[in-house]
């Protein structure tokens, strides 16, 4: 495991302060509509306002906020039923992915999924040396993990596109990684994806990702409907 050979600097506070506001933003801390004022959350995240200036220019190129009416940003609702269907979508690319080598009668690309369980295997030894804070950016490592699995069955157009379905659905995919406890099952649900390709068993890697699936979904959809219903009635809060 690698270990840093200098201690860590303290965190740039734009850094800190785009943290938070992500965290609380998917958290549904922030009212639909309510324009996020610099000052106050100045106030609320005890920086100055440049910090907060480049975190919200951030979390709008995320798409986490939007332009409102009257100057600066406030938080964007989500879609839940398109985030619904698009999620069919990347499930379906996924599963086809999957499925193709034994289909076409083609190889696996077995090196690329080697190094891909080497990575999460580093991840998963990396969970729990730290006092865990909640870090919804896990969301690119899962994204990375999906992509690299549909590259390895050879069709890299499918994957260019499965990237393009992640991209749309990640602000409420971030929502699944907001707790230690999801972390560790996704690293988990991870490697026994690999483990059943790398052994030759399809068949249990593919219901491992069905199951992955389903346990993600459940928790992003139970997150995302109550993260909404905060947004909607929570006016003055923030």
């Amino acid at each position: 495991m690698y270990t840093e050979p200098y201690p860590k600097l303290p965190e740039p506070r734009g850094d800190r302060a785009h943290a938070e506001l992500k965290t609380l933003l998917l958290r549904g801390d922030f009212h639909f509509g309510v324009r996020m004022g610099e000052e106050r959350l100045a106030s609320l995240l005890e920086v100055s306002r440049t910090p907060v200036r480049e975190a919200l220019a951030r979390l709008h190129v995320e798409g986490l906020v939007e332009r409102h009416p009257d100057g600066g940003y406030c938080p964007v609702l989500p879609d839940l039923d398109t985030m619904n269907g698009l999620y069919e979508v990347r499930f379906a690319l996924e599963l086809d992915a999957l499925d193709r080598p034994g289909r076409r009668g083609i190889p696996r690309d077995v090196d690329a999924l080697v190094r891909l369980r080497d990575d999460w295997q580093a991840a998963g030894d990396s969970v729990g040396e730290e006092v865990f804070e909640p870090d919804p950016d896990f969301v690119l490592l899962d994204e990375d993990f999906h992509l690299r699995v549909a590259a390895a069955s050879g069709n890299h157009a499918l994957a260019e596109l499965l990237g393009r379905v992640n991209e749309r659905i990640r602000i409420v995919r971030m929502q699944d990684f907001l707790t230690e406890e999801r972390v560790v099952c996704t690293v988990e649900e991870h490697l026994g994806v690999l483990d059943a390709l790398l052994e030759g068993d399809d068949a249990d890697a593919r219901t491992r990702l069905i199951e992955h699936f389903e346990s993600s979904l459940a928790v992003v959809g139970e997150r995302a409907a109550a993260a909404l219903a905060r947004m909607l009635t929570t006016r003055g809060r923030r």
